[in-house]
């Protein structure tokens, strides 16, 4: 698929660096219609040092060449003329969370609060184990700052304030009131008294010595250190204390400074602080290995690549607001968009279950008709308090390695990685459950990716597995005396690494009241064809989906996603008929806001839609939501949060409701339609039996049926060789350029 000529700003570029795999979604302009697009995909190693330096600019690499004609050799500076976009997920920040290779920085907090961050909120989720160790904080360094603010009360309800304080429209302090709704002198108030961004009064005790603080960030910096992150108490809702830190901060130089006000301007400082200290110690590696990235290409960051980063939400951000903080899930969110926009059914409203088996990982999530997320997750013992897809992840993928240990098989958690990867890859690997399904017949060699090897030019090797499972075999066979079969053997590390997999699914349906098998199990990742039939008939799945594209599905879900632009405000109001047109005009201004950031990227109003959000609590309760606006399109929000409460906890209180942020969600949507849904084509097909004429070839298969397991020789069909609405019965195998299916009795 190459062009004469290339038309300039025409190829389209997703990819998904994986573990172990990265996967490339390429789209050009048809060569027969110009208004219709061709694509194509790619698969390549995540690691490979002796040949490439960067999996994703290699992937580009190889997209160019491949629709250029031109040969661009590995190393040079790469044209970006041909380039509309690139789209990119990492999982670089997550990574360093783990690995705890993040930035060196120091916490510069409110005075007395040093140690608030390493105290925690005493939630103590492993409470019975008995060698508990605590996750260390992120930051080397604590700076004290002498400044304090505190709040005085609502200004919008001086009956249930112990201090309410009415403005005039100037913002000055009008009167004050007691809890009984009299009028008392300003004078009894502690400090000076400003209205904060969230309504709230804030009496400000100790102004901060900017000079000192100056001094004392020269120390800092001429110690070494090169980000700081800043905190300090109230700053929601004053957050201009933080501000003028980051000022001098700036202009002493710091590379980067994160400040918790403009991060994440809500309550519960704790929170925001590890939310903050996260975002300084990740945004630097992300922006380091995003330089390493541009390097890549003519121009480097100053050039005209425009690239798009997937957020841990689900859309799509411009580099300019893309940070460590929101590339958590960065990786995983992008299949959870492809699998959402081809697998779901607005008429039937079947839940979808997101089945992602990877190379290290397998990732599970659920679908019904709106993305799950989950406002607050610990990652590493860290607290990250920003919207998140709910993902459950497992190390069980096609890379985790199958060891016997004390008795027993295991399959994870550790795994093989891209390098030196399975015992197949020819790099002297480990046995993984790649191994396994090469072993057992759910793969077919010459059909796997042609990219392993030092010269990364050769095929899989099934020999090497062989050789070490037969040495595991006999081991096994030494130490409990069995005389079970190498294929039950290898079969029982198989069903080892489904049980594994299966695990997170029930945890996503049965533990929250869910019925497992009313769901629709949506295959994908690069492994996970080969395990979707027997997860669910492990689970009574009855229907599982699995896309064209399910092994770079990842990929191609950045190619569908929608950007993204959000902004969010702290509030401090009792909700009620009183204060709702407030609420409502305070939406209503972010939405335009919000319009407008995403109208100069691009974006008609026809193809914007808002979401306004209001997080809501019980007055008296630490448990806020995030509340949606009624889908009906009225300002119900108090029937939506009673509605949301009541199924997640069970009950309701007899309390007032606290509106602590009002927030406007924004999507741009790359597509205004995708055409026909999986299942409503599927009811239209004329299902045809598939015939002997169009198998490919034979091969050797284990299967397990009942209560026992044999090899057969089963058909193996190409799945261009097969036609829409063929049926086809296992055992089998479908395969294609990426990826195995394995049919199952």
């Amino acid at each position: 698929m190459t062009f004469d000529v290339v038309p300039p700003r025409s190829i389209r570029v997703s990819i998904d660096r994986g573990g172990t795999f990265t996967d490339v979604h390429a789209s050009i302009i048809s060569r027969t219609s110009p208004t219709c697009r061709e694509d194509f995909v790619l698969k390549l190693l995540s690691q490979d040092p002796s040949n490439y330096r960067d999996a994703p600019t290699e992937g580009v690499r190889r997209v160019l060449n491949r629709v250029t004609g031109v040969d661009y050799p590995r190393g040079a500076p790469l044209p970006v003329d041909k380039i509309d976009y690139v789209r990119l997920s990492t999982t670089v920040a997550t990574n360093a969370l783990l690995e705890r290779k993040g930035q060196d920085h120091a916490l510069v907090i409110t005075k007395g609060f040093r140690d608030l961050l390493e105290i925690g909120n005493q939630a103590r989720p492993r409470i019975f184990d008995l060698n508990i160790k605590r996750a260390l904080p992120l930051y080397s360094k604590v700076l004290e700052v002498d400044e304090r603010v505190t709040l005085v009360g609502f200004t919008s309800d001086p009956l249930h304030a112990k201090h309410a304080i009415a403005f005039d429209e100037a913002g000055q302090v009008q009167k004050a009131y007691t809890g009984a709704g009299s009028e008392e002198q300003q004078g009894i108030l502690p400090g000076k008294v400003l209205r904060g961004l969230s309504g709230e009064a804030v009496s400000i005790i100790k102004e901060p010595d900017l000079e000192q603080i100056r001094a004392d960030l020269q120390k800092l910096y001429d110690s070494g250190v090169r980000a700081i992150a800043v905190c300090f108490a109230h700053s929601y809702t004053f957050p201009e204390h933080e501000l003028a830190v980051g000022t001098i901060a700036r202009e002493i130089g710091f590379p980067h400074v994160s400040l918790s006000s403009q991060l994440l301007p809500m309550i519960k400082m704790t929170t925001r602080g590890q939310s903050t200290t996260a975002d300084a110690y990740l945004t630097p590696v992300l922006q380091e290995y995003l330089r390493g990235f541009y390097s890549g290409f003519e121009g480097g960051e100053t050039g005209e690549l425009r690239v798009e980063f997937m957020g841990s939400d689900g859309g799509l951000v411009e580099l300019k607001h893309f940070s460590g903080l929101k590339s958590i899930l960065s990786g995983p969110a992008g299949g959870v968009v492809g699998y959402a926009l081809t697998s779901w059914d607005a008429e039937e409203k079947a839940p979808i279950i997101g089945f992602d088996v990877g190379g290290t990982s397998t990732d599970v999530s659920r679908f019904a008709g709106r993305y799950e997320s989950v406002a607050e997750t610990t990652t590493a013992g860290i607290s990250i308090n920003v919207p998140q897809l709910d993902i459950n992840t497992v190390a069980a993928g096609g890379g985790s390695c199958l060891t016997y240990k004390n008795g027993l098989f295991r399959a994870g958690p550790e795994s093989a990685g891209a390098h030196p990867g399975p015992a197949c890859y020819r790099k002297g690997g480990p046995l993984a459950l790649t191994d396994g399904n090469l072993f057992l017949g759910r793969l077919v060699p010459k059909y796997f990716p042609k990219c392993f090897g030092p010269n990364e030019d050769q095929a899989l090797d099934p020999s090497a597995s062989q050789r070490q499972f037969e040495a595991l075999a006999e081991q096994i066979r030494l130490e409990t005396g069995t005389t079970k079969s190498i294929d039950e053997i290898v079969y029982g590390f198989v069903k080892v690494a489904n049980e594994t997999m299966a695990r997170p699914i029930r945890t996503l349906t049965e533990a929250r009241g869910f019925k497992t098998s009313d769901h629709v199990l949506a295959s994908f990742g690069g492994a996970g064809g080969q395990h979707a039939c027997e997860i669910s008939e492990l689970l009574g799945i009855e229907r599982v989906l699995i896309h064209k594209y399910s092994s770079v599905l990842s990929a191609y879900g950045l190619a569908l996603a929608d950007r993204v632009y959000e902004l969010q405000e702290p509030a401090a109001d009792m909700y009620s008929p009183t204060t709702l047109p407030s609420l409502i005009s305070r939406l209503d201004r972010l939405g335009e806001r919000v319009s407008s950031v995403l109208q100069q990227s691009g974006f008609p109003s026809k193809r914007i839609r808002l979401e306004r959000i209001l997080n809501m609590r019980f007055d008296g309760s630490d448990t806020a939501l995030m509340i949606p606006a009624p889908a009906d399109g009225s300002d119900d929000f108090e029937g939506e949060f009673k509605k949301a409460y009541k199924a997640e906890f069970g009950f309701l209180l007899e309390k007032g409701i606290v509106v602590d942020d009002v927030k406007v969600r924004g999507i741009g949507m790359t597509y205004e339609s995708l055409g026909q849904t999986a299942f409503a084509e599927a009811k239209s097909l004329d299902v045809v039996p598939v015939s002997d004429a169009q198998i490919d070839f034979r091969q050797q298969l284990y299967v397990w049926a009942g209560t026992e397991g044999r090899r057969v020789n089963a058909p193996v069909f190409e799945l261009g060789s097969l036609k829409v609405g063929n049926e086809v019965k296992g055992p089998a195998l479908i395969i294609d350029d990426t990826q195995t299916v394995f049919v199952n009795m």
